[in-house]
């Protein structure tokens, strides 16, 4: 199971990514609220699809299915992101290290390496 630190990190990659993709198309103003809807792009859709973000490919971690389904899916990928929208949640965590956001969605992210 990943650590807190190395989710931190992964979490504040996707941030930084958002701001600069989200830069890219308001330049030269700044980005204002363009880069959330760029970080919810960046998290749902990846998520979705290959059960990890950009920065959790740079930190070599995946989010799983509790039931061992391949996909996370459309449903709990955006509930997730929703969730970690307000940070409280993911800093909740049990013995598994799950915050509150991976335990509704019933997944758990791991380090793959």
């Amino acid at each position: 199971m990943a650590g807190l630190g190395r989710r931190v990190a992964a979490f504040t990659l996707d941030l930084l990514l958002s701001a600069f993709v989200a830069g890219v198309f308001t330049a030269p103003r700044l980005p204002e609220n363009w880069s959330l809807l760029a970080w919810v792009l960046l998290t749902v859709v990846p998520t979705a699809a290959f059960g990890m973000t950009p920065g959790m490919t740079a930190l070599e971690l995946r989010v799983a299915r509790l039931d061992g389904r391949t996909f996370v899916g459309l449903p709990r990928a955006l509930l997730r992101t929703v969730l970690l929208f307000f940070l409280v949640p993911a800093l909740i965590t049990d013995t598994d290290r799950r915050g509150l956001h991976d335990r509704a969605t019933a997944v758990i992210v791991l380090r793959y390496r």
